[in-house]
């Protein structure tokens, strides 16, 4: 279904998509500020894949505005993730998957994770690729307690039926930004203290 989206709904919801997300973390650093937290500081974004949305002009603008960018990188297979820093310039080259990846840089731990997503639930549950690369990535940030916020960005048409069960592995996110905004809204909204990652508080 996604495959099949027209060019223009493809390239205005990348757009939408990439505005929202600039709005969200500013709203979100400034709340940590006036709340006297760190405000997040590095977003791991991902290079992206045929038919996933585009939010590459978007990094861009969060580099030019002092904010870290890290793009994940395969170093095993069946591990965790490690996310090193990305810049325009960054030099990069096809991972065993074929996506970009950064060549050189310090492992970083991202305050938000923006994670590709294939299918979704309104609960923020999540289906992917059957790889579990960003289950167990998730799972360790948590594990290591370092407080995130994970994103997921997908496809409107990706929403899954009501009756759709995850597995117990599956690592259910804060939120899921389509082009059609927030599901099922936006993190800051979510009833934990305002501007901090609820996976400071549960477990999944």
């Amino acid at each position: 279904m996604r495959a099949e989206l027209p060019e223009d709904q493809r390239s205005r919801g990348g757009l939408l998509m990439r505005a929202r997300l600039f709005t969200w973390l500013n709203v979100a650093r400034d709340e940590a500020v006036r709340a006297g937290r760190p405000a997040p500081a590095t977003v791991a974004a991902f290079w992206p894949m045929a038919d996933e949305p585009d939010l590459r002009p978007l990094l861009q603008q969060w580099v030019d505005g002092g904010v870290a960018v890290a793009l994940p990188v395969v170093r095993e297979r069946n591990a965790p993730l490690a996310f090193l820093p990305w810049t325009p310039d960054a030099a990069l080259r096809a991972g065993p998957y074929g996506i970009q990846e950064p060549v050189h840089g310090p492992e970083l731990l991202p305050d938000v994770v923006l994670v590709p997503t294939l299918g979704y639930t309104e609960q923020g549950d999540r289906l992917g690729y059957g790889g579990g690369y960003y289950d167990r990535s998730l799972a360790a940030l948590r594990d290591r307690g370092h407080p995130f916020i994970a994103i997921g960005i997908a496809w409107s048409c990706g929403e899954l039926d009501a009756g759709y069960e995850p597995a117990a592995h599956d690592f259910r996110l804060d939120a899921v930004l389509t082009q059609d905004g927030w599901v099922p809204q936006a993190p800051l909204e979510q009833g934990g203290p305002s501007g901090t990652s609820l996976h400071s508080y549960r477990m999944n």
